[in-house]
């Protein structure tokens, strides 16, 4: 495996903050860039980590929820997701979006992923779970959540991410990567003959 170059070839000039809410930070750089020419950099600070689930059931479906995702205006079918306030436990959050988003309480857990969403013009990072021996109960959506719950195969999910019926990055990323766990028999027991097609 060859070394990632560690200098970084960008020379900041100044910095303002020119939005923030408390969510997201917008911070405007001027900067040379790595060809040593001046421009401007925006980056989308987020306070919150991105943190989905892929609940797995005992017969082998997951849940999705659908919502309607207002910068999208579009409806968007989904893993379970939430943000989690930096410094703090990345599965207390997935625990408590699980339940709230579908009522769901999950007796076993695994990390299975870390990412970065939008690296060209944010630093926003996310933990993915697998969750299962699970549980159900009454769900607590926020005010901003009308949602809609659906079981399917997780053969059928996989196959939403790929046509493009789930266009959400960070729950085609988790689906992707427990479809190849699962094809390199890397999974969890009972998780793997659940999800083996």
């Amino acid at each position: 495996m060859t070394r990632e170059p560690d200098h970084n070839p960008w020379t900041t000039l100044s910095s303002d903050r020119v939005y923030e809410n408390p969510w997201i930070q917008v911070t405007e750089h001027q900067v040379l860039t790595p060809a040593g020419s001046p421009g401007i950099y925006g980056v989308v600070h987020f306070r919150n980590l991105s943190v989905c689930v892929l609940p797995v059931d005992a017969d082998g479906t997951v849940t999705l929820v659908g919502q309607f995702r207002y910068p999208l205006q579009a409806w968007s079918w989904e893993l379970p997701e939430g943000g989690c306030p930096l410094g703090t436990d990345p599965l207390d959050t997935a625990c408590r979006e699980l339940r709230e988003e579908t009522g769901l309480i999950a007796g076993h857990w695994a990390e299975v992923l870390r990412l970065h969403l939008s690296n060209c013009v944010s630093d926003e990072a996310g933990v993915s779970f697998l969750a299962w021996d699970l549980t159900p109960g009454p769900s607590e959506p926020e005010d901003t959540e009308k949602l809609e719950v659906r079981r399917v195969p997780f053969a059928e999910a996989v196959r939403m991410a790929e046509t493009g019926a789930i266009t959400d990055a960070h729950s085609i990323a988790t689906l992707f990567r427990v479809r190849l766990m699962a094809l390199a028999g890397s999974l969890p027991e009972p998780v793997a003959t659940r999800l083996a097609y």
